[in-house]
């Protein structure tokens, strides 16, 4: 039995103090990655680096129905303005460990040490699927292409996140 490719809705929020729309690299790199690979983007939003801010936008994408993936880029350094892990995890309902620990051994091979510094994470809220990834480029190329396109596409064997869509409201 062939399993078939599932395009997914996805919304993209931007976490800057220091970037304009104009100028958002790695939110556009995020649109055209999704969009390349089969899915369709339909929200993106670039917000300051703000506990509330950030978690209005997420909040308002967790509740709608037709948003299956939001993907958010910056502020998961350990600077002082660095909120989107604590302003997003309040918000799951379950973490997916294993995409930081993966993330960073990834990343390692790039950046060594420095990876450390990441606090990326991923994660379920209202069965929508939430990626909290640092603002460069390269990371968000790095999560996307090694594996966060594998996760959400529903032919990756032997499981992929798709297939726990219609599982998520048990």
């Amino acid at each position: 039995m062939t399993t078939e490719f599932k395009p997914l809705n996805i919304a993209i929020l931007t976490i800057s103090d220091s970037r304009t729309d104009a100028e958002d690299i790695s939110g556009y790199l995020l649109k055209d990655l999704a969009e390349a690979s089969g899915h369709h983007v339909i929200d993106k939003a670039l917000v300051k680096d703000d506990l509330y801010q950030i978690r209005r936008e997420v909040s308002r994408w967790i509740a709608e129905p037709e948003i299956d993936v939001v993907l958010t880029t910056g502020g998961t350094g350990i600077t002082g303005r660095d909120g989107t892990p604590e302003a997003v995890s309040v918000l799951l309902d379950k973490t997916i460990e294993g995409f930081g620990e993966m993330f960073r051994v990834l990343s390692y091979e790039d950046i060594k040490t420095s990876t450390l510094q990441s606090r990326c994470l991923a994660g379920v809220a209202n069965r929508t699927f939430i990626f909290v990834l640092p603002g460069s480029k390269n990371a968000c190329k790095t999560a996307w292409e090694k594996i966060i396109v594998h996760q959400l596409d529903a032919r990756t064997k032997p499981c992929n996140l798709v297939m726990l869509i219609p599982r998520l409201i048990e």
